[in-house]
Order: structure tokens, then sequence, then C-alpha cells
């Protein structure tokens, strides 16, 4: 029941701030939050991560259902999964589902966080979605280094 309410959390906040995204940043000058960090800027990315495989929509929405699926039987499967681990691969999942809305319904996924470090770096547009799948990405690997990611049995 919590993962539930974790994917579709995960997907409502997704979509609710693309929604605001496009009504209010579409078009406009991007909205400085923190000068030189941190902005909202609307972009259409077609692609993937920094831009890579640009169109090829057919080939994300194939490869993201397939991860999601993948996600899942390991989970059904795997009874030892600690509930931090499954969590961590609902966000995944989440965040997936989000970008794949926008990828089945606009044939692009919407980004508008925009983050830099002055002139140091100027990090790829991104969105919660995005973060949702690299928090629980980060999360998952924490678990697999640390061994705690299953839940210890007892042999006999």
């Amino acid at each position: 029941m919590l993962a539930t309410l974790l994917v579709l959390g995960t997907i409502l906040v997704d979509q609710i701030s693309k929604y605001f995204a496009v009504m209010y940043l579409e078009n406009q000058e991007p909205f400085v939050i923190i000068d030189n960090f941190l902005k909202l800027n609307y972009v259409r990315n077609p692609g993937a991560a920094w831009g890579i495989l640009q169109n090829q929509r057919t080939f994300f929405i194939i490869l993201t259902s397939l991860v999601i699926i993948g996600i899942l039987v390991y989970i059904k499967s795997n009874k030892n999964l600690t509930k931090l681990t499954r969590y961590s691969l609902f966000m995944i999942i989440g965040g997936a589902i989000g970008n794949l809305i926008d990828r089945i319904r606009l044939a692009y996924v919407v980004d508008f966080i925009d983050v830099t470090f002055g002139k140091l770096y100027d990090f790829p547009v991104f969105n919660f979605a995005d973060t949702f799948i690299v928090i629980g990405t980060f999360l998952m690997i924490y678990l697999i280094m640390t061994n705690k990611y299953e839940i210890e049995v007892e042999k006999e």
C-alpha cells in the first residue's frame, strides 16, 4: 500500500510540476531563484540525460517499459528486500513512469530545473522524475555497497 502511494505520489509531483512549468515557463525567460545557481527554465528534451540519443522516442518507451517490468519482477521474486530497498526501487519506477507519460503524450520530456555552479558547471536541465530516479538509484548503490539491501536470513 505504501509502495503504491510512493509511486503515485512521485508521478503526481512530477506531472503537476511539469503542468505548471508549461503554464508559467514555456516561451518565457528563465525564472531566477538563486543567482548563478538555481533557476526555472522550460526545456523540451526529446533525448535522455545530457541530451543524448535525441528523438529516439520509441527506443525510450520500450526501454523504460522493460526497466519498469524488470524492477517489478525483481521486487516480486525477491521477498528478502528491505523496506528501504523497495522504496528506492519504487522511487525509480515512479520517476520512470513520470517521464514515460511525457514521452508517450508529448514525444519529449518536460525539463525545467536548471542548476549551475557559477561559471564552473552548467548542469543539464532536469525535472522531479529525474530527481526521484537519481535519489532512488544512489540509495540503491549505497544499500548494495553496504550490503543492506536484503534482510539477513538465518541459515539453519
